[in-house]
């Protein structure tokens, strides 16, 4: 028994107290002031029983009432006592929610970035979104809400059963009689099947989440091929799926939740069927008036106190799906980092042997894989699509290891060098850097937050960016994204070369980074490379050949394998793959409008 105890997992609630930190005092707090509240607020019905039972002793000759007016007070002052301390809960739910909140996201966010930089992809974007941001939001409104409620809810109907039965037994037994039943009916309602349909609803949500994201991803194609949102067969059908589970689901409570309702409402039917049979025969008793007004005036207060206890039991499945959400993902394993990290000795990179498969069945994106680059070098890897070429620059960049052979930076095995130590040597530009709508200084302080200004102005010469500065109203002060302030794709890429420079890493990938250039601007990103090179190990991922003819070394990958290496002319006279590339990229440049296919 002690074994089990220990091996159990502790509950949602425990796993949020978990993160809420110091601040779960709050949360505990928020509890008591709210059952506090709950009890105030019936204090209240009791003033107005005093002042109905006083009414009735004293008619027709009220003058003698003398404790109306103070009754009356006593009730204004207990409704506006209960509503002062039920703020206060409030108040201190809210600033444990919001610090819970924030901290699962962290949680997650921490855990996120020491994931494989390909989990997103095989999750789904618009699913990790949801559940960092609404998964997570779920909880906080739990937290600062639904548990005083709770509180409240729990302790209210404690309250109501005692004073049910402290003034008149037979009423208390005609309210509790539909109390019991509909509880009946909501546990029916909110059992394991509801925790299943629960998840079931969440898979939906995430399921049209990771859709839509795609979908808004596709519009440019959808527009420019006249397409309709039919085109997105996944999308809709995502959409037709959740419609038609909240309509089987909706049909299938129907029922239940009428019923529910129906009988959580009859406790006036049940008052008025005991009050007719106590005055049967005419026996019109001021005891009976008095209590069957006071019920009258009571009930409807179950009601509410009920529903509350039926939304919190939806509430609480909402949070222990999403705790089990969050949970998938920190049950990712990240990358292993070596305990203590060695530093590289050297801008040498080189890939030995190497094989990575995304997946255990898929077949290798690079097989065997070998290939070296050294510092003051431009090596270049190309090759067909599907060939190996990003998954090589992510396996230098350690965005995921290879299940066989060694990738190294300075001699060292990249998965016996720190995380932070490996982002200082190696910088990456993607095929599309997109730029923060700040201004140019603030995106250049991503690679290095102290940077003077006179250090951003040398790195933007050095990467051809002078002619985009100089005619920005504010140079690198001026905010992209402002008053119309935008830059072209080659221009973006230009600035993101400049920010990989300031970072002074020993290695640079460059992932496609000249695809936005035009021709003019182009030759301006080559003149970048070039300064980049001095005294760095840079590796150009490229489908454009014209940007590579000068590189040191080409890598020509096919299959996952090196078909081919050495300098542009030299493969050429190969005659081989690369001279087969080259002439279809010369067919593909010199191609005009209205020429023979």
């Amino acid at each position: 028994m002690k074994e089990k105890k220990q091996n159990r997992s502790p509950s949602a609630f425990g796993r949020l107290m978990e993160y809420a930190g110091r601040y779960r005092t709050l949360t505990y707090l928020s509890l008591i002031l709210s059952a506090l509240s709950s009890v105030l607020a019936l204090l209240p019905f009791v003033c107005l029983w005093r002042i109905i039972r006083e009414v009735l002793d004293v008619q027709p000759d009220f003058s003698q009432a003398t404790g109306i007016v103070r009754n009356g007070w006593m009730a204004v002052l207990f409704a506006v006592l209960a509503w002062l301390v039920y703020v206060a809960a409030l108040v201190c739910s809210h600033g444990s929610a919001f610090r819970t909140a924030a901290n699962m996201r962290k949680t997650l966010m921490r855990h996120i970035a020491r994931l494989p930089i390909d989990f997103a992809d095989e999750m789904g974007s618009g699913k990790v979104r949801r559940i960092v941001t609404e998964v997570t939001g779920s909880t906080e409104t739990l937290l600062a809400h639904n548990l005083p409620d709770m509180a409240g809810a729990i302790a209210m109907p404690i309250c109501m059963l005692v004073m049910l039965f402290l003034y008149d037994w037979r009423y208390g037994v005609a309210c509790l009689i539909p109390i019991a039943l509909s509880f009946a009916v909501m546990m029916r309602m909110a059992g394991p099947a509801m925790q299943e349909d629960m998840r079931q609803y969440q898979n939906a949500l995430e399921r049209m989440s990771n859709e839509a994201v795609e979908y808004v991803r596709g519009v440019p194609v959808v527009k420019t091929f006249g397409q309709t949102v039919f085109s997105f067969h996944r999308f809709k059908a995502s959409i037709d799926d959740y419609c038609g589970f909240c309509m089987h689901y909706t049909r299938m409570m129907r029922k239940s939740m009428v019923g529910y309702t129906v009988l959580i409402n009859s406790a006036f039917v049940c008052i008025l069927g005991v009050t007719l049979f106590l005055i049967r025969g005419g026996n019109y008793r001021a005891d009976i008036l008095l209590n069957f007004l006071f019920y009258v005036i009571f009930t409807p207060a179950i009601a509410t106190a009920m529903s509350k206890v039926m939304f919190m039991s939806e509430n609480d499945m909402k949070v222990k799906d999403a705790v089990a959400r969050m949970d998938m993902i920190l049950g990712l394993q990240p990358l292993p980092e070596a305990e203590h990290g060695r530093e590289p000795s050297g801008a040498t990179v080189e890939l030995r042997d190497v094989t990575y498969r995304y997946a255990a069945d898929a077949p290798a994106a690079v097989s065997h894989l070998s290939l070296k680059a050294e510092r003051n070098e431009i090596v270049a890897i190309v090759g067909p699509s599907g060939s190996g070429k990003t998954t090589a620059a992510g396996l230098i960049s350690r965005f995921f290891d290879p299940q066989e052979g060694q990738v190294l930076i300075g001699g060292v095995d990249v998965r016996q060098i720190s995380k932070e130590e490996l982002m200082r040597h190696v910088a990456y530009v993607f095929q599309d850097s997109r730029l923060l709508k700040r201004s140019i200084a603030d995106n250049l302080r991503i690679a290095k937050p102290d940077a003077t200004k006179d250090e951003m102005l040398e790195v933007l010469k050095k990467a051809q960016c002078m002619d985009i500065v100089s005619r920005l109203p504010k140079g690198i002060d001026t905010e992209l994204g402002a008053r119309g302030t935008y830059l072209s794709g080659g221009e973006q890429q230009r600035i993101a070369i400049a920010r990989a420079m300031l970072k002074d890493a020993d290695v640079v990938i460059l992932d496609e980074a000249s695809a936005f250039a035009d021709p003019e601007c182009e030759a301006q990103v080559q003149l970048a490379f070039q300064e980049m090179a001095k005294g760095r190990t840079v590796i150009m991922i490229a489908h454009r050949l014209s940007t590579i003819r000068n590189a040191d070394r080409i890598y020509v990958l096919q299959d996952g394998r090196v078909e081919e290496q050495g300098k542009h002319d030299e493969l050429l006279e190969k005659n081989g793959l690369y001279a087969d590339m080259w002439a279809e990229y010369q067919k593909a440049v010199n191609w005009k409008v209205g020429e023979a296919v």
